[in-house]
């Protein structure tokens, strides 16, 4: 049966995880066998415990990892040290940046590794499943807002008080994609008088 395998994630701050014990147990059920790096789930509050609940086994050893999987799953694009511990013929399911960095390309067909590159996923109905990039986007616009509130002078929305009415924020969103969708959609929830503007025409 295909052996996929899930590192940490090794990039600083990064906090996701490229599996969830959901995502496990569809593989298993797909008849794979999923192994999981120790401690991979962690920053994102996933217990090692949880994916073995889900049928996973937690691998310590991260070269043996790679060395036994069929498939790999990862969020970030692999380093040039990931990839040399990947073996020939695996299929590699991650963000690749494929288009603008021209080395991670070449490195990984030097070993004779498949890709699928996840930002490169038709945005179509039939594909819509496999659209990791506009999940990604979605809460990059929410997370937008939720920071600039944190860092703004003042509040988002009209309080009319005693004491006097404070108006309303006013919001600029640039790009109407699917970030910038779920960013007027925040900053509207939260109070804020949004304006966006786009290079598309309306």
């Amino acid at each position: 049966m295909p052996t996929v395998f899930v590192p940490t994630e090794i990039r600083e701050s990064e906090t996701r995880a490229a599996a969830s014990p959901d995502t496990v147990t569809r593989l298993i059920k797909l008849g794979m066998s999923v192994q999981i790096q120790a401690g991979a789930g962690a920053a994102s509050h996933i217990s090692d415990k949880a994916y073995e609940a889900a049928g996973a086994t937690i691998v310590s050893d991260v070269a043996a990892g790679y060395g036994a999987a069929d498939l790999v799953f990862k969020l970030n694009p692999p380093t040039p040290a990931e990839i040399a511990s990947m073996r020939e013929g695996t299929t590699l399911v991650s963000f690749v940046n494929a288009l603008t960095d021209k080395d991670i390309v070449e490195a990984l067909n030097a070993r004779k590794i498949s890709s699928i590159a996840m930002e490169l996923v038709p945005r179509i109905t039939r594909a819509q499943k496999m659209d990791a990039l506009s999940s990604q986007a979605n809460l990059a616009g929410y997370k937008a807002v939720i920071m600039a509130a944190d860092h703004l002078p003042k509040i988002f929305p009209m309080l009319m008080t005693a004491a006097g009415t404070i108006q309303p924020a006013r919001v600029v969103i640039m790009g109407a994609g699917v970030a910038g969708l779920q960013a007027i959609a925040t900053a509207k929830r939260l109070g804020a008088v949004v304006e966006v503007s786009d290079v598309r025409p309306a």
